[in-house]
């Protein structure tokens, strides 16, 4: 038996924006280790056809439509899951968005909608179900989308930038929080690097500035090139959940090349400056 299926197998995992990338590839590597799986996503279409192609496998799962954005909804999220299954094993938040775009060129809503869903939805999942998992007093994990941008600056994607610094420093303080609370409750920053996602997909960039397009391109170009295979970065990230580890990533070299840039950069305390990376992924 792996430590995934020893720690997790009969248990319920909750699951947001996970009818798509990330979230999809978290809901099936649940289910392959015997869990039940609550996809949830605010698509309800899309919800479902992650729910019924892991139950056409012979897995557990069912759909359910939540907007991350609304605090509400996932104080219901949380409710319905513990009332009808008495309880939650794993709660992973998410659902997230991409904008692209110089800071005063994206519009109101867009930067509203980055922020509610990529922060928001974080901190008030995490609201949502702390006290429910409290109450039932067993063990449990909750994993929190950072990304490798949680370490660095990256001009036109600055709303995304910005969310994923804030769902980081959160991260590490609730995991303090419920230390000190002494809580069974163990808390992860999820750190993905490069996987192949669909997060760049022209689609997504509704509201976007004119000429996002381009950059969402090289992009998702990049990613189909080099990015790691969605189930195997998922099926790492489970495996390292299960070892109760705070950091969980995708690509170990690629975090520690962006940390310790970020370290050097901070005692440096110099102006920020464009790496040949980011110069070449912004066409200079």
């Amino acid at each position: 038996m792996s430590i995934e299926q020893e720690k997790f197998a009969g248990g319920v995992a909750v699951v947001t924006g996970a009818g798509a990338g990330i979230g999809m590839g978290f809901a099936r590597r649940f289910a392959e280790v015997g869990m039940t799986v609550i996809v949830t996503d605010i698509a309800a279409e899309r919800a479902e056809k992650v729910a019924g192609e892991i139950r056409d496998r012979g897995g557990k799962a069912e759909a359910m439509v939540v907007d991350v954005s609304r605090p509400e909804e996932l104080d219901r999220l949380a409710a319905e899951v513990f009332d009808r299954h008495g309880g939650c094993r794993v709660l992973v938040n998410n659902a997230g968005i991409e904008t692209i775009g110089n800071s005063w060129e994206i519009p109101v809503g867009r930067w509203e909608a980055t922020l509610n869903i990529n922060i928001h939805g974080v901190i008030h999942g995490c609201r949502a179900f702390i006290p429910h998992m409290l109450k039932a007093g067993e063990e449990a994990w909750i994993a929190n989308l950072a990304s490798i941008g949680a370490f660095g600056q990256m001009p036109t994607q600055t709303a995304y930038i910005v969310s994923k610094h804030a769902v980081q420093a959160f991260s590490e303080c609730l995991y303090l929080e419920l230390e000190l609370a002494k809580a069974p409750i163990h808390v992860a920053s999820v750190v993905p690097g490069m996987l192949k996602t669909s997060i760049f997909e022209a689609s997504a960039g509704a509201g976007e500035p004119t000429g996002a397009d381009v950059h969402r391109k090289t992009m998702a170009d990049m990613m189909a090139a080099y990015g790691m295979d969605l189930d195997e970065g998922c099926a790492r990230f489970v495996r390292l959940l299960a070892e109760g580890k705070f950091w969980v990533d995708s690509q170990p070299e690629m975090t520690k090349g962006s940390i310790d840039t970020r370290i050097e950069f901070l005692r440096g305390q110099q102006a920020p400056v464009l790496g040949a990376g980011q110069r070449a992924l912004l066409g200079i």
